[in-house]
């Protein structure tokens, strides 16, 4: 599950700008989305994944096959019409070898050095598949002076296979052999054949059919059996024809180790010609014009690319493969870090004994920027005024159109102050409530978030230690009935929870949560305040302090209860800004990392475990969702559906303890399988655009989400009044 970073909502009003580039976010996401499961696809249709048929036709009567194909030669010529056949024998003192089944990388190149060494050409019957991953060895084939047929693209039976199937293997191995070498053969060999006595009533109908596209059927007088791999001196003796007769040897240098079948050759070649042997071409031995026809013009182009796709295919899926192991090792150092951190955080914070260095009760401010927020604003106040500890309440009207400032005006609450602005943005407002602020601690809040009584208390205690500038607390989902709702609950208590424990631990805390944070307003003065640089002010002020030398730290029982996004499409709003704003943060705070001191400390340390887990990690992790729909579909279907569980299994427990550690009721956690199928896509999705955008410098501004005011603290008391007397005073 993909943390988010905790934004602030405060929004500007200019909307019309993002309106328009909504089609344009969907669009290239879907682009390269499409893309890479093209690329998968080609990949699994070049590796026999897809469109593969491994049926074999069992033996069958032969009473249709004519008698002189049956006890003829091995090469058949059914190209005459009215499929009329004949069979064609290889001359004596003549040996073609033909080799089924390649390229292969390995032992094709040991294969060609033998025949080079020993001055003998052969036959090269390859797989579309093969060819097209190798191309390079088709055309060293060609240049050396052998012959190439077809052996179909994807080596099936074709005896199972309708004519339009026949075409499609014989026409797409054709296209591979004009873009590896740029020609076309007149050879074929039927898959699992034989001898050309072993032809049947299933396989002669094929041949007849091949013919008549104009090929050649070509089987073989001996067979080597080097699959077996029975030795090398049972292959040369199954290999060697009788009485000086001519033969076709069927040998592979494809599909399993064909160390023995090299051996052979070493050993086969020489000894054959030292009895008077030549190792020839079949259309040599036959005194037939070549089987190569050049191929030019557009077959010759289409071939080209569909070569250059497969190539293309492959390095993709290769990055793509070391992604998916990187992703692997992320997830699981990640889920295991944040298990062991959050062990130790929560025994150190929990401890009887532990303390920040006293109690901490003097009066703070708290700062509630607000714009159109009248369907919040009434609750949000009303959580404060409840506040257990000492507190003034400063709203920053940011030019709301809506009558915010009037109507918390109305409330007439003591020591709570509306400050009025014009539109300028949050961190304007912000900064201008800190002007406001007459305490030296300020804590800040969103216009739609509620706090506890005990929240300001809780959140103000770690500045009894002078080394604390900053404290996040602990956001949490109020309208989590909604599916959608639950979901950015588990991401909420997981996310916040267990990675601030363990960046609170490791001194890196990459984020003041805008609904819930507290700052020491010395650290804020030293920093410049929030700045306008980023669309993530939170996170941009929460690095400068860690610079700056402050600790930044988490208080767990400081909870805040904020509306979530109810629809898709402020749900990706909203995290579309939070992703571009961390980027731009850390982009800002690059320097960090060179510098000297606790900048450097941080820029050595923070930077890249939040550039890693928050930006990196998230960006890989949907190679494990493609990877398990494309291993569902093409296989090994069992393994890929047991690690992805296992996966499943890793981040469940890490939920569950993140839910104990909040103790949060396990039963939301029944939505977990769902929101790894379906809302983390979405997160993908936007965090994706967020890198289109930055890489092109595309602009995002606010947008306000539509609130609607129901969220409440437990036990429904923020919408209650409440008396003025029971207000601490600052």
């Amino acid at each position: 599950m993909t943390p988010p970073v905790s934004r602030g909502r405060h929004n500007r009003k200019k909307k019309r700008t993002v309106r328009r580039r909504l089609p344009m976010r969907y669009l290239l996401p879907s682009v390269l989305l499409v893309a890479l499961l093209a690329m998968l696809m080609l990949r699994g249709y070049v590796h026999s994944e897809i469109l593969a048929d491994h049926r074999v036709q069992a033996p069958a009567p032969t009473t249709q096959v004519p008698d002189d194909v049956l006890e003829g030669g091995p090469v058949i010529d059914a190209r005459a019409a009215g499929g009329q056949a004949k069979s064609l024998r290889i001359p004596d003192h003549r040996i073609v070898l033909t080799f089924d089944d390649g390229p292969d990388p390995v032992w094709t190149p040991r294969v060609l050095d033998e025949l080079r060494k020993n001055r003998a050409h052969g036959v090269f019957f390859v797989t579309g598949t093969m060819a097209s991953r190798y191309p390079d060895l088709v055309k060293r084939m060609v240049d050396e002076g052998h012959e190439i047929g077809l052996h179909t693209f994807n080596h099936p039976d074709l005896s199972f296979q309708s004519t339009s199937r026949i075409d499609w293997e014989l026409s797409q191995n054709q296209l591979v052999l004009a873009g590896a070498a740029g020609i076309r053969t007149s050879l074929f060999r039927p898959p699992y054949s034989s001898s050309s006595d072993a032809m049947d009533d299933r396989s002669w109908p094929v041949t007849r059919y091949i013919g008549s596209r104009g090929y050649l059927t070509v089987v073989n007088n001996t067979d080597s059996e080097d699959w077996k791999r029975p030795g090398v001196p049972a292959i040369i003796e199954r290999a060697t024809p009788r009485n000086g007769k001519g033969a076709i040897v069927l040998m592979h240098d494809s599909g399993g180790d064909r160390s023995q079948t090299v051996a052979a050759l070493r050993e086969f070649l020489p000894q054959m010609q030292r009895q008077g042997y030549e190792f020839t071409n079949l259309t040599s031995a036959l005194g037939a014009p070549s089987a190569h026809t050049e191929v030019s013009g557009l077959a010759l182009w289409k071939g080209r690319a569909f070569i250059g796709a497969v190539e293309i295919s492959e390095r993709v899926t290769g990055v793509l493969v070391v992604g998916l192991a990187a992703i692997g090792v992320l997830v699981m150092v990640r889920f295991g870090l944040m298990l062991l951190l959050s062990f130790l955080h929560a025994r150190k914070v929990r401890r009887q004994d532990f303390s920040w260095g006293g109690r901490f009760t003097r009066p703070v401010s708290v700062l509630v920027p607000a714009y159109n927020e009248r369907e919040c604003i009434e609750a949000t106040v009303r959580s404060l005024v409840a506040s257990d500890h000492p507190i003034e309440v400063v709203v920053i009207d940011d030019g709301s159109t809506d009558g915010t400032a009037d109507l918390v005006e109305a409330m007439w609450i003591p020591n709570v102050r509306v400050v009025r602005q014009t539109n300028a943005g949050k961190p304007a407002a912000l900064n201008n409530g800190i002007a406001h602020a007459r305490h030296d601690i300020v804590v800040m809040m969103d216009g739609d978030t509620v706090f506890e009584p005990s929240t300001v208390r809780e959140l103000v205690q770690p500045f009894a230690d002078p080394r604390v500038g900053a404290v996040a607390g602990n956001a949490k989902v109020g309208n989590r009935d909604s599916l959608i709702g639950a979901w950015q609950h588990i991401e909420y208590v997981m996310g916040f929870n267990l990675d601030r424990r363990m960046y609170d631990l490791l001194g890196c805390m990459p984020t003041i949560p805008g609904a819930v944070g507290a700052f020491r307003r010395d650290a804020l003065d030293r920093v410049g305040g929030m700045s306008e640089d980023t669309l993530a002010e939170d996170t941009d002020v929460t690095m400068a302090l860690h610079r700056d030398g402050w600790r930044v730290v988490y208080a767990e029982n400081a909870r805040a209860w904020t509306e979530a996004p109810e629809s898709v499409q402020q749900l990706w709003s909203q995290r579309y800004r939070w992703s571009y704003g961390t980027m731009q943060a850390i982009w800002k705070h690059r320097r960090a990392v060179v510098e000297r001191g606790p900048s450097g400390r941080f820029g050595r340390v923070g930077l890249p475990f939040v550039s890693l887990f928050m930006v990196v990690a998230p960006l890989l992790a949907p190679l494990i969702d493609v990877f398990l729909l494309y291993g569902l579909v093409f296989g090994p279907t069992g393994k890929t559906v047991a690690a992805w569980f296992g996966v499943l299994l890793v981040q469940a427990v890490c939920a569950a303890y993140a839910f104990r550690l909040d103790r949060e009721r396990m039963t939301h956690l029944i939505s977990l399988p769902l929101q790894q199928i379906l809302y983390r896509q979405l997160m993908y999705v936007v965090l994706l655009q967020s890198w289109i955008t930055a890489l092109t410098g595309g602009r995002l501004r606010w947008q306000k989400l539509r609130r609607t005011g129901v969220v409440e603290a437990p036990g429904g008391t923020t919408n209650r009044r409440r008396e003025t007397e029971r207000r601490p005073v600052a």
